[in-house]
């Protein structure tokens, strides 16, 4: 078998969904497996694999045990050469596993492979390639100074090697995975995919990046930077300094101070919702009737089809765009919503044969979701 995708999951069922849709096409014409293991959700996750898709592998956790110990389990009964970490809040283009690993084969001594991620605006997000979170570099980002956190030297459509991959997205031969020890799991949340590259790149072999791959990553968490957020994340960074780095007191104390200051300096940010409105222009992108009737009816507004043609008018703005997957591929979605970015223009979603549409508005916010 060439590959297994393991999708770690944790209450966002409506996403899982999509992702596994979205995984299904991309694998058509590959020796493949789909294995999902959920962390003890309260929603109906579970339920819904096994009712929609009853071949693929399901492990169900009685109790939430983070996200390296999860990973690792599905990892342990993998059948494929390649194992692909997927977030369940993503989709990816029909293209994705192709391509990938066409790329990751032609490079010798190569470890793992990330992508393009971009959010629900289609904005890129730049934690999809960065740099080793040196004590230094990662003092500097916390309090807003960003520069060296992120893999600059590779621009974003381009490919080349890197240090650090997002665990949205990681492909690496099962082979290294083991040979590693997989995710470390004395992280429960955050830190665990910078750990691992680092592993990964310690035992010789090469992370890369490859930007011409583009998935979607809805934010399945906020990534406000709360005090929350960043008692987990520095948390994090703390265990990886203590296993890879010197560390003592005092830069443990510097490190609580940095903490304390991001923490009264971050504010928060006004959520945007831009949805289907009448104050807005709608463009549902379908050829089905009922999906139309559907939206129509659930906003108590005219909502009108459109032609893929709409989009060589490239001024297009402060609007919604609603994409049928059964009339347009994730592949040319994904190119549009990032075309079109910016400029108050929405993006929603109807996965192929879903009664729901997804969506979000800005990268620190959780995907919405509609059902119809």
């Amino acid at each position: 078998m060439k590959l297994s995708v393991v999708i770690l999951n944790y209450n966002v069922r409506y996403f899982l969904e999509q992702c596994i849709l979205s995984v299904q096409r991309s694998l058509k014409s590959l020796s493949s497996e789909i294995i999902v293991i959920d962390n003890n959700s309260s929603d109906d996750s579970c339920q819904m694999v096994k009712d929609l898709f009853p071949k693929i592998t399901i492990i169900e956790n009685k109790e939430n045990v983070g996200f390296s110990k999860a990973n690792n389990q599905a990892v342990k009964i993998a059948k494929g050469e390649y194992i692909c970490i997927l977030n369940p809040d993503t989709a990816v283009a029909e293209d994705t596993f192709i391509k990938t690993l066409k790329h990751i084969e032609s490079i010798k001594n190569i470890g793992a492979l990330g992508v393009y991620l971009m959010d629900g605006t289609g904005s890129f997000l730049p934690e999809s390639k960065r740099n080793i979170p040196t004590p230094k570099v990662s003092l500097l980002k916390l309090i807003g100074f960003k520069k060296n956190y992120y893999a600059n030297h590779v621009k974003r459509n381009d490919q080349g090697e890197i240090s650090v991959l997002v665990g949205a997205f990681i492909l690496v031969k099962r082979a290294i995975y083991n040979e590693v020890g997989g995710f470390d799991e004395d992280y429960f949340m955050y830190g665990e995919d910078i750990d691992f590259s680092y592993k990964i790149t310690r035992a010789g072999y090469e992370n890369h990046y490859l930007g011409s791959a583009s998935i979607l990553h809805y934010k399945g968490e906020s990534t406000k930077k709360d005090a929350v957020y960043l008692d987990r994340f520095y948390g994090a960074m703390l265990i990886f300094y203590k296993k890879h780095f010197y560390t003592n007191l005092v830069f443990n104390a510097i490190v609580k101070i940095g903490v304390s200051i991001a923490k009264k300096t971050n504010k928060s940010v006004n959520t945007v919702h831009y949805g289907i409105d009448k104050g807005r222009k709608t463009f549902v992108l379908t050829e089905n009737l009922i999906l139309l009737k559907n939206l129509s009816e659930k906003y108590n507004s005219e909502i009108k089809t459109s032609s893929k043609s709409i989009f060589s008018d490239k001024s297009l703005s402060n609007s919604t765009f609603v994409f049928d997957v059964d009339y347009m591929p994730y592949s040319q979605i994904f190119m549009v919503m990032r075309k079109f970015s910016g400029n108050g223009n929405a993006f929603r979603i109807r996965p192929p044969g879903c009664n729901f549409i997804l969506g979000s508005d800005q990268s620190d916010q959780k995907g919405s979701v509609i059902v119809f």
